[in-house]
């Protein structure tokens, strides 16, 4: 009996209808990224639905391959329900193998209980309405499925001290979230490290920082800053945060060390100590 192929994402549909293209002409990824004046990698991530170009991208890629606007017109039915930044990330990170994650000043988006990501979202509304938080919070935490499973990614946390004594929420709210970080390391669902105050400067005090890496791709690193972000393919910078992760780790508390200070931590939150 035939094994039937997972129904195709919207996005793999518009990657496989850009490769068909590029083979009409006879172009080789190459050839369209030199036209496109970017890496290859990112032609091959946009033809297997990794990641969707932006309108500008789409726009040359109908320029170089002759098809009158329809990649582009095809990128307006294909909006994601996250920040445009972001929305290529969120993809990603269901096809990584591997993620490895710094959080400078918050617990990173994957590991967020619906009471911590609430008190985030909320703090970056200043009017804000309910049921827009539900969405975003929502939005976030189902995020997080892929790691269910033996399906999912090896994944990495790397937390700043900072992330684990600020109280986003409450005490109480603080506590849970700290505990399922926890719980997730001792079950082997991440490996945890902290970045103690101890350790003073570090390799990645600039930015906090996620890196993917992929069974038939090349790796790509993200940063984040207010309000933006920028995915990097590029083969020199990736493997430069590569190495700046490395560095940061062998400056971090090790794996039993960073366990029982997240517990002693969130103990302190859940009493209301200071």
């Amino acid at each position: 009996m035939m094994e039937q192929r997972a129904p195709r994402s919207p996005r793999e549909k518009y990657g496989e209808e850009l490769k068909l293209r590029r083979l009409a002409l006879g172009m080789t990824q190459d050839a369209v990224a030199q036209e496109m004046m970017c890496s290859p990698t990112l032609i091959s991530h946009y033809e297997a639905g990794r990641r969707l170009p932006s309108p500008a991208d789409a726009k040359r890629l109908d320029k170089v391959l002759g098809t009158d606007g329809f990649f582009e017109r095809w990128l307006e039915d294909l909006d994601s329900k996250f920040a445009q930044f972001f929305s290529a990330v969120a993809e990603l990170e269901k096809q990584a193998v591997e993620i490895r994650q710094w959080g400078l000043a918050l617990v990173p988006g994957l590991l967020q209980t619906g009471d911590y990501a609430r008190a985030v979202f909320r703090a970056y509304s200043p009017n804000y309405r309910t049921e827009e938080l539900d969405r975003l919070v929502v939005n976030r935490t189902e995020r997080a499925e892929m790691l269910e499973g033996a399906s999912g990614p090896v994944l990495w946390t790397l937390l700043d001290e900072a992330v684990i004594r600020r109280r986003v929420g409450g005490p109480l709210a603080m506590a849970v979230q700290l505990r399922k970080i926890v719980d997730m390391a001792e079950t082997g669902r991440l490996r945890l490290h902290v970045m103690p105050f101890g350790a003073g400067e570090h390799s990645l005090m600039e930015s906090p920082l996620d890196l993917m890496s992929f069974e038939d791709a090349a790796p790509v690193a993200y940063v984040e800053g207010l309000q933006t972000g920028h995915l990097m393919d590029d083969p020199a910078l990736v493997s430069h945060c590569q190495a700046a992760y490395d560095l940061a780790l062998s400056d971090a508390l090790s794996l039993k060390e960073s366990l029982a200070l997240v517990r002693a931590v969130a103990e302190e939150h859940e009493h209301g100590q200071q």
